[in-house]
C-alpha cells in the first residue's frame, strides 16, 4: 500500500542526451532534419523562415504576413483550409517570434498523405486577400485597444522599448496606424523576398518513413531554388540615457504593474549559462527568491517572476510583477533587495542542489517525446549553436557554484543597470 506520509525518493537524474536529427536535402537544396520515433504514430512539421522583424522594411510587415498565410491560396478560401484540417484531426500552429516565421503541422502519420499537400499549398501559394487582411486588420486593432488597457502590457512595451530603443525591431511597439499602414502589397513583397527555398529549414519528427521523406520531397523540394535576400542587420539602441525609473499613470487600475529589466545577450555569449541560473535563482520557477520573498513572505502579489528573454541578436532580463498600488515602493525596494542579497553572498548549497534538480527535470521533460524534442533541436539549428551547446547547458547546471553565481550576479544584478517602470494609479 502506498504510504502517502513519506515523501517519494529524489532520483538523481542521469544522462541527457540530445539526438542528433537526420539530415536530409530535398531537390531544390531545402535542409530536412529528421527525428524519428518510429513507435509514435503522431507527426510534426514545421517550417522555420528567416522573415521576423529584423527582415522588415515596414513594421508589422512579419506579422501580418505570417498570421495572413492561413486566409486563403490559389485553390481553397481559409475556411476551405481550416476545415481540410479539422476534419483530419490536424492543427496548424503559428507562434509569435521576433526572429523567425514558423508554421508547425500537428497531425496523425497516418493522415500525412492527406494534409501535408494542403500545408505546403498555403506555403508556396497565398493570396493575401483583401477582404480577410481588412478582418484581420480591424481585429487587430480592436485587440489593441484592448491590450492597451492592461498595465501589464503597458509596462512590458515601456520596458522593452527603453532596453532596446523605440526604433529597434526588438524594441518598437506596434500603433494603430501601424495597422492602418500595413497593405497587402507590402505583405506580398515581403512574402516574396523571404519566404524563399534558400531561406527555409524544414524539420519532421515522430513517425517518419521513406514515403513520408518522399512527400515532403515532392511538395516543397521541387521550387527552384531561391538564394535569400541579404539579412538586414538591427538598427542599434537609439537610447543612450541611463537606466532609471519610469511612472506612467492609468486612471482607475486596481493594481500596479512592475517591470525591472536590462539589456542582456543571446545564447552565444560566454556567461548566458551562467546566467540562466541565476535568473532561475532570483525568479525563474516557484521557488525563487522572489517568489518566496515577496509572495509567500511578504504577501504583495500573487504572482512573481524574472524572465531571461534570449533572441537571435540580443536578449534582455526583466522583472515582473502586478501588487496593490499601497505596495508598489514595497515592492520595488524588495526586488531589488533580492538582487543584493545575491550579489552579497552565495547562495546556501542545498538551495543550490535544489535549483540543479529542477532545472535537470525540466531538460529531461523537453526530451520527453518526439514533439519536445524537435523544439530543442529545432532551436538548436535556427540559432547556429554548436551541438554540444546542450551538454555544456547541463554541465553548467550541474557543475556551477555558489561563488560562480554570487560573481555574476555581482556583473549583471546590479541596481544602476536596470530600467524600473511603473504603470499604474
Amino acid at each position: 500500500m502506498l504510504n502517502r506520509r513519506s515523501a517519494p525518493l529524489v532520483h538523481q537524474v542521469g544522462n541527457l542526451n540530445l539526438p542528433y536529427p537526420k539530415v536530409l536535402h530535398l531537390d531544390n537544396g531545402i535542409p530536412l532534419y529528421v527525428l524519428d520515433f518510429h513507435d509514435y504514430d503522431v507527426l510534426k512539421v514545421e517550417a522555420v523562415f528567416h522573415a521576423g522583424r529584423p527582415q522588415e522594411e515596414k513594421r508589422l510587415a512579419a506579422r501580418v504576413t505570417s498570421k495572413m498565410l492561413r486566409e486563403g491560396t490559389t485553390t481553397r478560401t481559409g475556411a476551405e483550409i481550416a476545415e481540410h484540417f479539422d476534419f483530419y484531426g490536424t492543427t496548424l500552429s503559428v507562434p509569435t517570434n521576433l526572429d523567425t516565421a514558423n508554421f508547425v503541422l500537428y497531425s496523425l502519420a497516418k493522415y500525412a498523405s492527406d494534409v501535408i499537400p494542403v500545408y505546403a499549398d498555403l506555403l508556396h501559394n497565398p493570396t493575401f486577400p483583401d477582404a480577410e487582411l481588412e478582418t484581420f486588420r480591424r481585429t487587430s486593432i480592436q485587440e489593441l485597444s484592448v491590450e492597451l488597457e492592461k498595465v501589464e502590457t503597458l509596462a512590458y512595451r515601456k520596458i522593452t522599448e527603453l532596453i532596446f530603443g523605440e526604433n529597434h525591431a526588438y524594441g518598437y511597439n506596434s500603433v494603430t496606424a501601424d495597422y492602418q499602414a500595413i497593405q497587402r502589397a507590402d505583405v506580398q513583397y515581403f512574402f516574396s523576398k523571404w519566404y524563399s527555398s534558400g531561406n527555409c529549414r524544414l524539420f519532421v519528427s515522430g513517425k517518419v518513413d521513406d514515403a513520408l521523406i518522399q512527400l515532403l520531397n515532392d511538395q516543397f523540394g521541387q521550387k527552384p531554388f531561391a538564394i535569400p535576400s541579404p539579412v538586414i542587420g538591427i538598427t542599434e539602441t537609439t537610447n543612450p540615457a541611463k537606466p532609471e525609473r519610469v511612472d506612467i499613470h492609468h486612471p482607475g487600475s486596481l493594481q500596479s504593474a512592475i517591470k525591472i529589466g536590462r539589456r542582456s545577450f543571446g545564447r552565444k555569449h560566454e556567461d548566458f549559462n551562467g546566467l540562466f541560473v541565476l535568473n532561475t535563482i532570483l525568479g525563474g520557477y516557484f521557488g525563487s527568491r522572489l517568489m518566496a520573498n515577496i509572495r509567500e513572505k511578504k504577501g504583495f502579489t500573487y504572482n512573481i517572476y524574472s524572465t531571461l528573454d534570449a533572441y537571435l541578436n540580443d536578449g534582455c532580463l526583466y522583472i515582473a510583477t502586478e501588487v496593490d498600488p499601497g505596495n508598489t515602493e514595497k515592492t520595488v525596494r524588495a526586488i531589488f533587495a533580492e538582487m543584493k542579497k545575491l550579489c552579497d553572498k552565495p547562495i546556501p548549497e542545498d538551495e543550490m542542489e535544489m535549483v540543479r534538480n529542477y532545472l535537470l527535470g525540466m531538460f529531461l521533460n523537453g526530451l520527453d517525446g518526439p514533439m519536445n524534442t524537435a523544439d530543442i533541436v529545432r532551436g538548436q539549428i535556427v540559432e547556429e549553436l554548436p551541438w554540444e551547446s546542450f551538454t555544456t547547458m547541463v554541465e553548467t547546471v550541474r557543475n556551477i557554484t555558489p561563488v560562480q553565481i554570487q560573481e555574476l550576479a555581482n556583473k549583471y544584478l546590479q541596481k544602476k543597470d536596470f530600467w524600473v517602470v511603473v504603470v499604474g494609479s
